[in-house]
């Protein structure tokens, strides 16, 4: 890249940091999630209408690919940077929310997570064949693979993008977001597998079962090492002498785990956003004192100019200026209906009052960024078609805008997330409102 191009994309990373920062500030002003506001701007700079109403500035500012089988540069560095936000994002998240699988909470996700995910994944297969596939099927045309994919969509719950939330109302800490955040990892873990499965079966090809059992096998097993072994690793790799990094340049020293972690992980194919998440659940677990500045300058840094830009390119590769509404409002309704209706009854079996079901089955339902990456996968696959892939992108940040908006306003009224009267650990018996002695007040401005 030379210098003319590099002061060019600056300018376009400029732009994007800008527009992110100035629509989430304008959203928090109206009571939404700022969330929303960031994937509006890259809505608002991409094809859908800066590409619309001025094709020729839009194409000086966002060049075209360099051609077939070339993204062109400043496609790469968008990615780069889009990859990057999203693992800082799911970085700092693990670092927020120490004791996420406590045994406190083992119950409750264990409810939620199977009545609320497995449900919903079993209805969408029984009323899927009832609907006309024929007006989502893509070129592969596997109706098997579809109605997986579809199965998917049904059931996923954002992590990304919860977690953004969950931070912008300053909630994270919470007992209720470990329970949200503890669901949504387990369902991943669970509905990528299913997606290795469909995507394996649009390929056309004899369906390699050992291939699929080694990945999901790898995946569980370093989940399992992530939460239980390296924490203790880091630990004692922090405090030993042939290690200085962590003493002189501590920043440093949390970028390289996290860059360990998923170096790790992508060696053995497991997501690298649950590698993300498990470093910085590692170095909090670890309970490292010297390193809590640092970590609380990269979670500053990272939500001040990576994630917003990890969300504006979100939004930006979103073109909305042809899409079906009917088939978005029924899609969107008979998904939402299904994941409400599956996550209150785990919450209602786990104990939770009806308020608590409430705010827990309005969170999960939001499926934001794994909803997109979903639709993503699928009509790359040829699983669906363009109709259908801009339908589950819509229903993913609608549903994500929706829980938001919920939960600010339920912190406005003064109501707990979590009653009183739901079991808790000691530190926790006012709901879910921690006292304020230790730090944790509840404002969502």
């Amino acid at each position: 890249m030379s210098t003319s191009e590099f002061g060019t994309f600056s300018f376009l990373l400029l732009l994007l940091l800008a527009t992110a920062q100035l629509c989430g500030y304008l959203f928090t002003r109206l009571r939404q999630p700022r969330v929303a506001g960031e994937i509006l701007a890259g809505i608002l700079l991409g094809p859908t209408i800066l590409g619309r109403l001025a094709p020729v500035l839009s194409h000086a500012i966002f060049p075209a690919s360099g051609g077939a089988g070339d993204p062109g540069k400043y496609e790469v560095v968008l990615s780069f940077l889009y990859n990057l936000g999203l693992l800082l994002l799911m970085f700092v998240s693990g670092a927020e929310t120490k004791g996420l699988f406590g045994r406190e909470n083992r119950r409750e996700v264990i409810w939620l997570g199977s009545v609320g995910t497995v449900l919903p994944f079993l209805l969408a297969l029984l009323i899927a064949p009832l609907l006309p596939l024929g007006l989502v099927t893509g070129p592969a045309n596997q109706r098997t693979a579809l109605l997986l994919v579809i199965g998917i969509a049904v059931a996923v719950t954002s992590i990304p993008v919860i977690s953004k939330i969950l931070h912008d109302l300053q909630i994270l800490h919470t007992r209720f977001a470990r329970l949200i955040l503890g669901v949504a990892v387990l369902e991943d873990v669970m509905l990528w597998a299913v997606l290795a499965v469909a995507t394996a079966l649009a390929a056309r090809v004899a369906l390699p079962l050992r291939q699929v059992a080694i990945h999901v096998g790898a995946t569980l097993l370093y989940f399992a090492i992530g939460l239980m072994v390296l924490p203790a690793v880091l630990r004692r790799v922090s405090h030993t002498r042939w290690n200085p990094l962590a003493r002189t340049a501590p920043i440093a020293y949390i970028i390289a785990i996290l860059l360990a972690y998923t170096a790790i992980a992508a060696a053995l194919d497991v997501s690298l956003v649950f590698a993300a998440f498990l470093a910085g659940f590692g170095v909090v677990v670890a309970d490292l004192e010297e390193l809590s500045d640092a970590l609380a300058v990269v979670s500053r840094i990272s939500f001040s100019v990576f994630i917003p830009v990890y969300f504006a390119v979100v939004g930006y590769r979103l073109d909305l200026r042809n899409f079906p509404l009917k088939m978005l409002v029924v899609f969107l309704v008979l998904a939402g209906l299904v994941k409400l209706v599956s996550a209150g009854m785990g919450a209602k079996l786990a104990g939770f009052g009806w308020l608590d079901c409430t705010n827990l089955a309005i969170t999960l339902n939001a499926r934001g960024g794994p909803g997109i990456v979903l639709a993503s996968v699928a009509y790359d696959a040829g699983i669906i078609n363009a109709q259908f892939y801009t339908t589950l992108v819509l229903v993913a940040v609608l549903t994500s805008q929706a829980a938001g908006a919920w939960l600010d306003f339920v912190l406005r009224q003064g109501w707990p997330l979590l009653s009183p009267q739901t079991p808790a650990p000691p530190t926790e018996t006012v709901g879910d409102r921690p006292a304020l002695a230790r730090g944790d007040g509840l404002t969502s401005g």
